[in-house]
């Protein structure tokens, strides 16, 4: 039986104020439960301005995404283990990633400033993720999706946070065949349980993952939807813990690599 719970996917930062979303904060709500590790990635308004689609980057937004990114190493303590991903973004600042970083952000909604995927800085960005072997959370429009998947980061292993709603929907992804993808991961962070139920009716607790989406979801009442489903225990050992801690395993391991996936 699994003695600890990962909730792999939780926002913490203490630059953005809007909503209560430190490290403390989120240690609250799990305090004397089995979550015992989450992976943490910074706000969005930490990163970018969200509400501006015309954003333009400065040496200010640098400065704080730094700052951001550098505070989810520096949290966690004996009661709660942060395994932190680095938000990145138009700078593709990887010169600061770190061996404690464990993989990456990769966030948009179609209202907000773009990714620049035809800057050369992308490619180099993308070959040292695919160097270090770090698994991208990545949240875009569908198109977008499907060009990262497919063309941009081929055989990288991708997390489709939310099985799909913000990334154009559970069933567009599903009608694209991208969940049939080999490195193509999930996690349940806000997903109904229907969805859920699907995805593992069709592919199995392979590739899908526990998250929360702290402080947008309560981490108790994500996991208890989890804790819910009428599969075998060894199959929620999977989702809640086994599958990101296989994921991670080799994480940091330098590979030249560039074959590309099957894509199917």
């Amino acid at each position: 039986m699994l003695q600890y719970i990962t909730d792999a996917h939780a926002h913490c930062g203490i630059q953005d104020i809007s909503t209560p979303q430190a490290f403390d904060d989120y240690l609250s709500l799990v305090r004397g439960s089995k979550i015992k590790q989450v992976v943490m990635f910074s706000p969005v308004m930490e990163i970018y301005d969200r509400y501006d689609y015309n954003f333009q980057d400065d040496p200010d937004w640098q400065q704080g995404r730094k700052k951001s990114n550098q505070y989810l190493l520096e949290i966690g303590n004996k009661d709660l283990k942060v395994i932190p991903y680095f938000f990145i973004w138009n700078d593709f600042a990887v010169d600061q990633l770190t061996d404690k970083h464990k993989g990456i952000k990769w966030h948009r909604h179609s209202d907000e400033p773009v990714y620049h995927y035809d800057d050369p800085l992308c490619k180099k960005a993308v070959d040292e993720i695919r160097r270090r072997n770090m698994p991208v959370v990545f949240e875009e429009e569908l198109n977008n999706t499907i060009k990262f998947i497919k063309e941009i980061a081929f055989g990288i292993r991708i997390i489709i946070p939310h099985l799909g709603i913000l990334n154009g929907g559970y069933n567009s992804l599903l009608n694209k065949g991208i969940w049939d993808i080999p490195n193509v991961y999930t996690d349940t962070a806000l997903a109904s349980t229907y969805e859920i139920k699907d995805y593992i009716n069709r592919y199995g607790c392979q590739r899908i993952m526990f998250g929360s989406d702290f402080p947008f979801g309560d981490p108790l009442s994500e996991l208890s939807k989890i804790e819910r489903l009428n599969i075998p225990p060894e199959k929620k050992d999977m989702i809640l813990g086994l599958n990101l801690k296989n994921l991670l395993r080799n994480v940091g391991e330098i590979t030249s690599t560039s074959r590309r996936t099957d894509l199917g």
